[in-house]
């Protein structure tokens, strides 16, 4: 019989801090933060863990080899609870995504759930692994957006969606360390991913001029405190998206410095609890400012959690 220990192992639980960050960020970029999106990131969680499990069950015989220590391999996870496990999970998953969202929330829950197993079970060895995780990043960034103008939350699911690509890419060489020019490339897509994050949303109204803008084809000037206003939320996401970047990059520097199986695992381990960081730049991009910082505060959370449980 499984503890409640080996099957937080199992799911990787405390990454599953990484998730509502994507839920939140769509909300904001559609507009439709409200009572329904709490509902829809705990439907986003239950199918990360779902993904995990199923994960770990058809990885069983490699993992045997390479990482005997993990939950199946070790015996403290039947291979049959495991893949029950999945099932119940990615179940609950697309009828709570319903319940919340309705057939909007449904429709992506469904082809998400689909991406997450396409994965697990075809993708993830073959050259469209990467391509596929990512997918299911930014589906999940538009699960939030269900409801509401999910064409706005297009670049922030696009944004999540490239991060996730790097971090998948660099996780393909977990066990077996990289080729240099892997992290070298991943980098520059951050570096890219960090600068996408930042840039401030359009806002309504022309800026015409220091202190005033455009409504109506007239010149209004803005009160002093709406500009200070204006200036922090702009800076925000700048300095988010900046803390992202440093954590996520440095690590990934190390990594073309050495290019090690144990660098690229601190890595991979990075980019994930470093991904609430890079939601928080989107949420707060999309004038959510306190939210954003609220998202943002799981990544150092996250990777306290880490060091109990690895999230890869």
């Amino acid at each position: 019989m499984p503890t409640a220990a080996d099957l937080a192992e199992l799911v990787r639980a405390p990454a599953a801090l990484s998730v509502p960050g994507d839920v939140v960020a769509g909300a904001a970029a559609a507009g439709v933060l409200d009572r329904r999106t709490p509902a829809l990131a705990g439907a986003s969680v239950l199918l990360y863990w779902a993904g995990m499990a199923a994960n770990d069950w058809a990885d069983r015989g490699l993992d045997a080899v390479e990482r005997p220590e993990r939950p199946i391999p070790s015996g403290r996870v039947r291979p049959g609870t495991a893949l029950g496990l999945a099932a119940g999970l990615t179940a609950a998953g697309v009828g709570l995504a319903a319940a919340a969202g309705g057939r909007r929330a449904a429709a992506v829950a469904v082809p998400l759930a689909a991406a997450v197993w396409g994965y697990d079970l075809a993708a993830k060895n073959t050259a469209a692994g990467p391509a596929v995780m990512a997918a299911c990043r930014g589906l999940d960034v538009l699960l939030g957006a269900a409801g509401g103008r999910v064409l706005r939350a297009l670049p922030a699911a696009l944004t999540v969606a490239a991060h996730t690509w790097t971090v998948t890419a660099l996780s393909r060489r977990e066990v077996t360390g990289a080729d240099p020019a892997l992290p070298l490339g991943t980098l520059a897509g951050t570096a890219l991913v960090a600068a996408s994050a930042a840039t401030a949303r359009a806002r309504t109204g022309r800026r015409c001029a220091a202190g005033s803008r455009t409504i109506g084809g007239d010149a209004v000037d803005l009160p002093v405190a709406a500009r200070r206003r204006n200036t922090v939320a702009g800076a925000l996401p700048v300095a988010l998206a900046g803390w992202y970047a440093a954590r996520y990059g440095a690590a990934q520097a190390r990594v073309v410095a050495e290019p090690s199986a144990g660098r690229v695992r601190a890595a991979v381990g990075a980019g994930i609890t470093g991904l609430p960081a890079l939601q928080g730049a989107l949420t707060a991009r999309a004038g959510a400012g306190l939210l954003g910082l609220a998202v943002a505060a799981a990544a150092p959370v996250g990777r306290r959690l880490a060091r109990m449980v690895s999230p890869t």
